[in-house]
C-alpha cells in the first residue's frame, strides 16, 4: 500500500494488544457462555436472554477530526433448551465499532446434549453472518486505490465447540471463522484495481472454565479462566499455533451470595484489572444486573484509563409439565 493510513494507527491502538483480536472481549465472560461457544445453547436447562453493553477505553480520542476512537460494543444472546431433541438452540448478535470500522455479527447455534456423569456434554455448531463496513479514512496519498471509503462487504462463516456443564464445574472450547472468509472493499473512487483492501477473518479459539466452591450454605465462590487465541493461516501451516503473541489469558474469581448478589475481580494479561458487581431480583432471582469496571493498568500507551460494561440477563422458568398430574385416592378406586 502506497499511502499510510492515520486511521490504521488508531485502530491498532484501540484494539489494545499485540494479539490481532478481531472480535470484541467482555469482562462478564463468566456469566455469558453463549457469546463464546455454540455448545452452550440450552445447556443450563432453562432459557436465558442477555444484553451487554461495553464502552472500552472511555474517552479515548482519535488523532483525526476529533472522532472518538473508543471501541463500543453491544451484544444480545439467547439460549433456549429443546428437551424434545435433548439439545438447545442459541443466538448471539453483536455490533462492534472500532474507529472507522463497524461490524455486525449474527451467529445461530445448535447444541446436542449428552448425559455425562453428574452433568451434560454439549456438542455445538453455528452458522455465522458478518457485515463489515469501513468509514472514511485519511491517507497520505489521496489517490491510493487501496484506501476504502464508505465501503462494505458481508460473508457467511461457521463455528463449532464443546461444552461440559455440571452443578459444580463447567468448561468449554470453541473455534469460529472456520472458513476464514475474505472481505474486500472498493477504494474511494470505486476502483476494483489493486487488492481492494482485503480483510481476512482469522480463526478465533476460546477456552473457558469455572468451578463452584460452596464456601458456606449461602456463599458460592467461583474461580474462572478464559484463554483466547487468534490463529492466522491455514490449518496445514506449521506456524499456525506458534506465535505466543496471538494468545491472551485472563482469570478471576466471583463470590455469589444467596444466588442474589455477587462481587468479583478479574485480571486480563498485560491489559487490565477489573471489578464486578451484580444483583438478582424478581421471582426466583430471574433478572440479573451486573456492572464491570476495567482499570487499564498495563501498556497504557494509546489507551484510556478505564473500560465499562453493563449486563442485563433474564432467566426463563425451567420447562415442566403444563398440566397437573391426576390425583388418585382410595375413595375413587372402585
Amino acid at each position: 500500500m502506497k499511502g499510510t493510513l492515520l486511521a490504521t494507527l488508531l485502530l491498532t491502538a484501540a484494539a489494545g494488544s499485540a494479539l490481532a483480536q478481531q472480535q470484541p472481549q467482555f469482562t462478564h465472560y463468566g456469566l455469558n457462555g453463549m457469546s463464546l461457544n455454540p455448545a452452550y445453547a440450552g445447556i443450563k436447562g432453562q432459557g436465558e436472554v442477555s444484553l451487554i453493553g461495553r464502552y472500552q477505553y472511555l474517552n479515548y480520542n482519535g488523532t483525526f477530526d476529533g472522532n472518538n476512537g473508543s471501541p463500543r460494543t453491544g451484544l444480545v444472546t439467547v439460549s433456549l433448551p429443546v428437551p424434545a431433541l435433548s439439545g438447545g438452540v442459541g443466538l448471539a448478535v453483536y455490533y462492534d465499532q472500532v474507529g472507522q470500522a463497524k461490524m455486525t455479527n449474527a451467529a445461530l447455534s445448535y447444541s446436542q446434549h449428552i448425559k455425562l456423569g453428574s452433568g451434560k456434554l454439549g456438542i455445538g455448531i453455528q452458522g455465522i453472518y458478518t457485515y463489515l463496513s469501513k468509514g472514511t479514512y485519511i491517507a497520505i496519498d489521496p489517490e491510493d486505490i487501496n484506501v476504502p471509503k464508505d465501503a462494505s462487504d458481508n460473508k457467511f462463516d461457521a463455528g463449532a465447540g464443546i461444552w461440559y456443564e455440571s452443578p459444580k464445574f463447567y468448561a468449554g472450547i470453541s473455534m469460529n471463522n472456520l472458513l476464514r472468509s475474505e472481505y474486500s472493499f472498493k477504494s474511494a473512487d470505486g476502483s476494483t484495481k489493486g487488492n481492494k483492501s482485503p480483510y481476512l477473518a482469522e480463526n478465533h479459539a476460546y477456552f473457558t472454565a469455572g468451578y463452584n466452591i460452596e464456601a458456606s450454605s449461602s456463599v458460592i465462590v467461583t474461580p474462572m479462566v478464559l484463554a483466547k487465541a487468534v490463529l492466522p493461516g491455514k490449518f496445514s501451516s506449521s506456524s499456525k499455533f506458534d506465535n505466543a503473541k496471538n494468545y491472551s489469558f485472563e482469570g478471576g474469581v466471583r463470590a455469589t451470595i444467596d444466588d442474589k448478589y455477587w462481587i468479583g475481580a478479574n485480571y486480563r494479561h498485560e491489559e487490565s484489572v477489573s471489578g464486578l458487581l451484580g444483583l438478582s431480583f424478581a421471582k426466583d432471582n430471574a433478572i440479573r444486573v451486573g456492572y464491570a469496571f476495567d482499570f487499564i493498568a498495563f501498556n497504557q500507551d494509546a489507551r484510556a484509563f478505564s473500560s465499562h460494561e453493563i449486563m442485563l440477563t433474564y432467566r426463563l422458568p425451567k420447562p415442566g409439565p403444563t398440566t397437573r398430574p391426576a390425583i388418585r385416592t382410595p375413595r375413587y378406586s372402585f
